[in-house]
């Protein structure tokens, strides 16, 4: 029997400014740190200790890993960061207020952008200081890999691999693994563990730092599907 810990990183300052995040690398909030810290003692507490993790390249995630881990007293614990966790890319509307989005635009088609399968919003250029060819954290990634914009259905297939290359060996190996990582990115991974239809994952939500514990079969074979 293995476990997979999925963990939404804990409330950061543009959750908490209503803002779209996306890949802009923002700060834990107060309480985001408190979730995270939390969300450690919860795992703890669950008796079911983990052996390896992942995290996205994004600060948010990271700190969330960092803080549960240490509140779990397992902060030596191998860690794998992986930018195929990053959240799902929010293009130009990355860092703008929802609220005021929703102003502009409408409420309707603002809805489309976040909550449809396939459509993504508006593209970034690649002259514009939030795309990610100007950060030095994604300077390894050819062209095709650098997003300007993303789908949920972009996201999942950007997370894929990571899970076919990367987290399924580590299952295999380890058992019990915990992952940090962000709303939509986990979404890819609940759609592929729970073999979801877009219909069924579009309507999915994660809340942030509350940690979701898989109980899987050698196979991988979901058993047991339960927040904390």
């Amino acid at each position: 029997m293995k476990h997979l810990i999925l963990l939404r990183h804990g409330q950061s300052e543009w959750n908490l400014a209503n803002r779209f995040t996306g890949w802009t690398d923002v700060e834990l909030s107060d309480k985001g740190r408190e979730e995270a810290l939390n969300a450690g003692r919860l795992i703890a507490a669950s008796g079911i200790e983990p052996h390896y993790c992942f995290t996205s390249y994004l600060r948010r995630a990271i700190h969330t890993l960092n803080l549960a881990l240490s509140s779990m007293e397992r902060d030596w614990l191998p860690v794998v960061k992986d930018w195929h966790l990053n959240e799902r890319h929010y293009g130009a509307l990355q860092g703008l207020n929802k609220a005021e989005t929703a102003k502009k635009y409408g409420d309707e088609q603002v809805h489309i952008w976040r909550r449809s399968y396939d459509i993504a919003p508006p593209a970034l250029t690649a002259d514009d200081e939030r795309f990610p060819g100007r950060d030095p954290k994604y300077s390894a990634l050819a062209a095709d890999e650098l997003p300007l914009s993303e789908s949920l259905k972009d996201t999942i297939a950007r997370v894929r691999p990571c899970w076919e290359e990367l987290i399924v060996p580590a299952l295999k190996l380890y058992d019990n693994v915990l992952i940090s990582a962000h709303g939509n990115s986990l979404r890819a991974l609940v759609m592929m563990l729970r073999k979801m239809t877009p219909e069924q994952i579009v309507s999915e939500e994660i809340p942030t730092g509350s940690p979701r514990i898989f109980t899987l079969t050698d196979r991988l074979e979901v058993i047991d599907d339960k927040y904390l």
